[in-house]
């Protein structure tokens, strides 16, 4: 079962082809000079590696440097210290790509849904959502998980049947505010729980203000495709609720949740498809129903017009 999310990382092993060594070094280098980094991930374009207890980070091309900082700027706050992993320095810039350098942390095992945190993420999440763009020094960016959806569709260039049940979907989606003064993570799923001295949040390339529906989404999502099962989502809900939770009410989340979670579908759905393409492999079974809940996405909503 995968809970965490439903597109994987392309194992490293199956791509040293395609990465750049002189990034790989380059990278390493901002750890050591004689460092001999251990190729984590690479999730397209995007590239992790391993150098002793750190862990280097190359984000996309086109990365805003200026408004990154300001996420990393956020997250080493020490009031959210046992929230959120700190970086371990400013972001760097290596053959033009911005690079990040965090503490290594151990994620959380795929496994059972009995096992997994649950509880722990929920009450991470309500006290994340208490923090305030008040309660930080300017700039404090807008949170990216509008845009990271809108990202994945627009990225999608297959013509294909399931593709075209992925834009299909996102025409019902209606018009999401940007607003919102709430400190929310942006892209959370269980993969960005490690442990390090407890657990902590990692991948803050969205952290920002927003609508905190929006950390929900995604298991919401996941749950609305029956990949998550009802009792794991009811003890991650139950416990941001009980924890004081304010992204959804307690006597009807999903008044709140579906807008989100059926853009998360969408998203999950279209970076399913486009990693399936980019390696040359199949759709597996948690991707596949997100493929089927798009198509009931489509037959239960309208499509809206937009501009």
């Amino acid at each position: 079962m995968v809970v965490a999310g439903v597109t994987r990382a392309s194992p490293a092993a199956g791509h040293t082809g395609r990465v750049n060594s002189d990034l790989i070094a380059g990278m390493a280098a901002l750890v050591a000079a004689d460092a001999s980094p251990e190729v984590l991930a690479v999730r397209g374009d995007v590239v992790v590696v391993r150098v002793s207890d750190v862990v280097l980070k190359a984000h996309e091309p086109g990365t805003d440097l200026d408004v990154l900082t300001a996420r990393l700027r956020l997250a080493a706050d020490p009031r959210v210290g046992e929230l959120l992993l700190a970086p371990r320095s400013a972001p760097a810039v290596v053959l033009g790509r911005v690079v990040t350098a965090w503490p290594m942390g151990t994620p959380v095992p795929q496994g059972e849904p009995e096992d997994l945190p649950m509880e722990a993420a929920g009450r991470m999440l309500a006290a994340l959502h208490r923090f305030t763009a008040a309660d930080f020094a300017p700039p404090v960016p807008l949170a990216g998980a509008r845009p990271r959806m809108e990202r994945a569709v627009r990225d999608l260039t297959l013509d294909t049947p399931a593709a075209d049940l992925v834009r299909r979907a996102f025409a019902t989606l209606p018009a999401f505010d940007d607003g919102g003064v709430t400190l929310i993570h942006g892209d959370w799923h269980l993969g960005q729980l490690v442990w390090r001295d407890g657990y902590r949040l990692i991948d803050v390339d969205d952290l920002g203000v927003g609508d905190p529906a929006w950390d929900l989404a995604r298991p919401a999502a996941l749950h609305a495709a029956g990949v998550l099962d009802a009792e794991a989502w009811g003890r991650l809900l139950g416990s941001y609720l009980d924890a004081g939770g304010t992204g959804v009410p307690r006597d009807d989340p999903w008044s709140v949740l579906e807008p989100p979670a059926r853009a998360l579908v969408v998203q999950m759905a279209a970076r399913a498809l486009s990693a399936a393409q980019r390696d040359g492999t199949e759709l597996n079974d948690a991707q596949e129903a997100l493929i089927e809940t798009c198509a009931r996405i489509v037959s239960a909503h309208e499509p809206i017009r937009r501009g």
